[in-house]
């Protein structure tokens, strides 16, 4: 069995960390450029990206998407049953991702509905017989993000 370090682990893992994740000055002068308070970062009036709220909307999809799971989880693994309750109490969570999808949406300046409809675009591509299959799910085109 080998000798496991953690000390030495965690001193890997802060060197090879952002400064930006290390520090919180260095944090949140990048948050002034991303907001576009430097104007040779952005040639253009205000912000690309309302940063805040981009915060919000990427932490809450993931946290309420955690709360989502953490249900489908019990369901599957602990023998939580479906019942009217756990349906409602999903439909509640999903309720929660969909707002914070939209604040990201806001965040960015998109049209939800454009994103909606990039993303049919980019599976038809994908799925050119309009069927999944787990082929192309695995084998991409270039470009396919």
């Amino acid at each position: 069995m080998s000798n496991i370090d953690l000390n030495r682990y965690t001193k890997f893992v802060k060197e090879v960390t952002s400064n930006e994740s290390n520090d919180l000055t260095t944090f949140m002068n990048r948050l002034d450029v991303l907001d576009g308070n430097y104007d040779f970062v952005n040639n253009h009036d205000g912000p690309i990206v309302n940063v805040p709220l981009l915060l919000t909307g990427a932490m809450g999809l993931c946290s309420e998407s955690g709360e989502f799971m953490e249900i489908v989880k019990k369901m599957t693994f602990q023998g939580k049953p479906l019942t009217e309750e756990t349906k409602f109490h999903l439909k509640r969570e999903l309720g929660d991702v969909i707002w914070y999808w939209t604040n990201a949406c806001r965040a960015l300046e998109l049209d939800p509905n454009d994103v909606i409809a990039e993303n049919v675009t980019k599976l038809k591509a994908r799925y050119p017989g309009g069927e999944f299959d787990p082929y192309f799910s695995e084998n991409r085109k270039a470009g396919d993000l």
